[in-house]
Order: C-alpha cells, then structure tokens, then sequence
C-alpha cells in the first residue's frame, strides 16, 4: 500500500492507496514540531478505526514547508520501512520536467496537480488551487507546468485585513445574498467573494489571451466549491487532484525503477 503525503503551509494530508483507490485520507494541522512518534500514533489510530490493514510499503511526500519533510522521512523510515520519494527533490522524477526561468524552484503542490490535472483532462489547463495562498497553474500540451500565478489566498486575506483593522471582525467565507453589504460583516463578506470572483475570472481571461487558446480550467482546494455557485468559472473541481498527482508520480518513478 502506498501512503500519499501532502504538506500545505496550513494542513498535512494523509491518504492511502490500495492498489485501487484511495482508502482512506485524514488531515492534520501542518507543524516541524511534530515528530515521527506522534504521527504514527495519530495515523495508526485513524486507519484502525476505519479497519483499515496498515500494509504500507512505499511513501511519496509533497511538502510546501521544508522544516516538516525530516520528521516524515523518519516516520516512513522507521515505522513502514521505506525511503519516501520527495517531490521537488534530484531523485524523485517527474513524467515531464517544467518549463521556467533557470534556477526557479516550482512548488511541489504545484508540479503535482499539474500531472494529476493532465492525467484527468488532457492539455492545455489551468490548475486554480485554493489553499494558503490561491494558485493558477499553466499546463502545456505535452503535460509540463510552464508557470502561472500566486495571489493570497481567502484565508490569508481575511486574517491580514483583520489584523491591519483591529475593529473589523472576524468573518466566515460565504456567497452573500446581494454585493451591496448593509453591515460590517455582509460589506466583508461581499469584499472577499465578489473580490475573489473578479480575481479568478480576470486571471484565467488573461492568461487564455497570453496563451491564445481556449484553456480549460481545473480547480482544487476546500474553497473551490463556494466559488463555482451559478458561475462557470471552472470546468471541473477535484477535491482529491493532488493525491491523484503523487500517485501518478510514484507510479512513474517505480516504471522508471526509481523506488
């Protein structure tokens, strides 16, 4: 059994791969405090109250936060026996190398769901992530990420403008009934929604000009949803797009006899 693990700024997922399908997947929040022991024991109690058998023997790690990979190195090390391919690191090879400036390092997330949106629904995509910051990825015709976008993400930009306005509230993210909020919190609401509708859409007609096609796109993240109500902002939504893309990759690595 394969377990896919990936790493977020804000939450770490945890799925695991039968051969099949994917079995279960369980989140934690995101912590370089946390060491192998307390992973295990977390894991181990969330795949034994699913009656789940924990056979696992191959991991493969995406991680946008460096300082937590040496703890899950260890965990795999140590309690399943295997050396974890790392996406973004010289050994763990990728279907198809990204095109981008020499010397830039892509975010391993982001080569991911690339492959994993190019496996489900061909060429020319954009990949919108809605996570701790809010991603476009540009996916080229044989399959390979060739750049894209980093705004802040909803979350990022709720808590900032809190913080920068002490007296603005806290608010949750939400479609509100009409633009033209008659309160604190509605005006927020609206703000956030509507700011971020004009974002996707104002990004994704640009970069389908840039590119001169017509580009489908493909988002991800928990917020994803909340954003394609009555709109046809995207194509398709895949809530499980980057575990999809570490299986794919691991598959890849062992055809290649890499692990």
């Amino acid at each position: 059994m394969l377990l896919c693990i990936d790493t977020g700024n804000t939450n770490t997922v945890f799925s695991v791969w039968d051969g099949e399908q994917f079995v279960g997947m369980w989140r934690i929040s995101t912590d370089h405090r946390r060491t192998a022991d307390e992973y295990f024991v977390w894991l181990s109690t969330l795949i034994s109250l699913q009656k789940l058998e924990l056979n696992i023997d191959s991991c493969i790690i995406s991680s946008t936060a460096p300082r937590v990979v040496f703890n899950l190195r260890v965990l795999c090390n140590r309690y399943f026996d295997t050396r974890p391919l790392v996406v973004g690191k010289p050994d763990c090879l990728l279907p198809v190398a990204p095109r981008v400036d020499f010397g830039t390092v892509v975010g391993p997330d982001r080569l991911v769901n690339t492959w994993g949106a190019f496996d489900r629904h061909g060429p020319d995509l954009i990949v919108v992530d809605f996570g701790t910051a809010t991603t476009f990825d540009v996916v080229d015709t044989d399959g390979a990420y060739v750049g894209g976008v980093i705004a802040p993400g909803v979350n990022l930009s709720l808590e900032a403008l809190h913080m920068g306005a002490a007296s603005l509230p806290h608010v949750d993210v939400t479609m509100p009934p009409k633009v033209i909020g008659t309160n604190t919190v509605a005006c927020i609401q609206s703000g956030i929604y509507w700011g971020y509708i004009g974002l996707v859409q104002g990004v994704v007609d640009k970069i389908r000009e840039e590119r001169g096609r017509q580009m489908k796109v493909v988002a991800t993240g928990g917020l994803a949803p909340l954003f394609d109500q009555g709109f046809d902002l995207f194509d398709a939504i895949e809530d499980d797009l980057t575990m999809h893309g570490l299986r794919l990759i691991h598959d890849y690595n062992k055809e290649m006899g890499n692990g």
